[in-house]
């Protein structure tokens, strides 16, 4: 949970209105090449295979061309991530092959989600690095301040959010949260669920639209209107048993069991609500997603994307959509 975009901007940029289907009414950044003319920004991201990192890459490939946008990671990517636009390994610890990359294809923007996240990182501490906490936590902090060193000290355009759990339809990977995207899949599946937080355990969301929306608004913000180069977004903030009332008005007879596991420790080192105000005084940052409106596009997106996908096109008779 809590995850993290750091994103770097080298280059002087200014915005011009556009709109694409997922954001209306934000600034596209253009960026000057040396002729004075006027060129799409050159995008990377790192950890790109991850929840965060595949759907970002869509969204700016449609807003700045597929070519402009490369994704990049550790692992090998499926069919569908290497016909979708440029793809190249890249490995953020190391640092001259990452400044190779930078150079060679004239990045612009780096947009950062490489991570362990937070019950993962715990498993492999060494794997992860850092102070409050948790590992993960620890090295989200280091993060900020040495950013945060580079503007102040270099003028490095140095721009970070600080994400609650975000909420997609894609399988969970790891994170304390991750049970707010299992529990669609089990309990389209099954009709059960067990949940590995106590039903009271309150933390904060974001549906995933939400989350790259903020991130494409905070990377077009004018840079006089950062007040701090490190902001909080958030949506809402909600228990296991208030998403279980939700969900059961489409599986009516949903099953929960509560069997909280070390992943609990974790949550309860967590705040309960996230404070975003600053991100919505200062570049009017505002969510569009509650908790109902998560929960219905959640099971629509999970019973038409992997349940039907997996069983055809009957859809169980407990679901209501």
């Amino acid at each position: 949970m809590f995850r993290k975009c750091v994103t770097t901007l080298v280059q002087n940029t200014f915005c011009s209105g556009t709109s694409t289907p997922i954001i209306k009414e934000i600034c596209q950044r253009s960026i000057h090449n040396t002729t004075g003319l006027l060129r799409p920004p050159k995008i990377l991201i790192t950890g790109g295979l991850g929840q965060l990192g595949t759907e970002c890459a869509k969204l700016l490939r449609a807003q700045y061309g597929s070519e402009n946008v490369i994704l990049s990671d550790i692992i090998k990517p499926n069919q569908a991530a290497v016909e979708s636009g440029p793809y190249i390994f890249a490995d953020i610890l190391d640092f001259k092959g990452l400044q190779k990359i930078v150079v060679d294809h004239r990045v612009d923007w780096l947009i950062h989600f490489s991570a362990l996240l937070s019950a993962v990182g715990e498993q492999n501490v060494p794997l992860a690095i850092q102070r409050p906490r948790t590992i993960y936590g620890v090295s989200k902090v280091h993060a900020e301040l040495i950013g945060e060193y580079y503007y102040h000290k270099f003028g490095l355009d140095f721009r970070c959010l600080r994400f609650p759990g975000v909420i997609s339809s894609d399988p969970p990977g790891g994170g304390t949260t991750d049970y707010a995207v299992a529990i669609f899949h089990e309990a389209l599946r099954t009709g059960k669920y067990t949940c590995y937080l106590k039903p009271n355990t309150r933390l904060p969301m974001m549906y995933i639209e939400d989350c790259l929306r903020a991130l494409h608004e905070f990377m077009c913000a004018p840079d006089d209107k950062l007040k701090r180069r490190v902001y909080n977004v958030t949506a809402m903030s909600f228990t296991p048993e208030e998403l279980v009332e939700c969900l059961s008005k489409y599986v009516p007879n949903l099953h929960v069991n509560y069997k909280p596991d070390n992943r609990q420790l974790i949550a309860d080192s967590w705040p309960q609500v996230f404070d975003d105000s600053e991100a919505r005084r200062d570049w009017n940052w505002q969510h569009k997603y509650d908790l109902n409106n998560l929960v219905d596009f959640m099971v629509k997106d999970v019973q038409e994307n992997y349940i039907n996908a997996v069983n055809g096109s009957d859809t169980r008779a407990t679901i209501k959509i």
